[in-house]
């Protein structure tokens, strides 16, 4: 099985439920609750210290506007890349972020994730 073969509005149902959930953790700064679909790969190098510091430092991370845009995929081997256009309640402007998708043990899974 692999993501690539999915559409865009299959992979647009997967990733906007769970860029909103990614929104909502950073916001409350819920480490938990925020890696709950990474992949173990993603896991063990977004370990808690990490992620906490740009929760407590980043005031981006904290003030996530809720309201974000899917701009589209880029598909690369065993992952697809689903671009978004996101927005701070705080500060001015437009960032990109980026949330790549695949599959692990079955299962799609997030393998990257990251707002420039």
């Amino acid at each position: 099985m692999n993501i690539i073969d999915k559409t865009d509005e299959e992979l647009f149902e997967i990733a906007g439920p769970w860029w909103e959930k990614l929104i909502k953790y950073s916001n409350n700064k819920n480490y938990l609750m925020f890696i709950e679909n990474f992949s173990k790969t993603l896991r063990a190098g977004a370990n808690e210290m990490e992620i906490g510091k740009q929760f407590a430092k980043s005031e981006l991370a904290q003030n996530l506007d809720p309201a974000f845009e899917i701009l589209g995929t880029i598909r690369r081997g065993e992952h697809v890349t689903v671009l978004i256009r996101q927005k701070s309640k705080k500060q001015e402007g437009e960032w990109l972020g980026r949330i790549v998708l695949g599959y692990e043990d079955g299962e799609v899974k997030i393998f990257s994730v990251s707002l420039f």
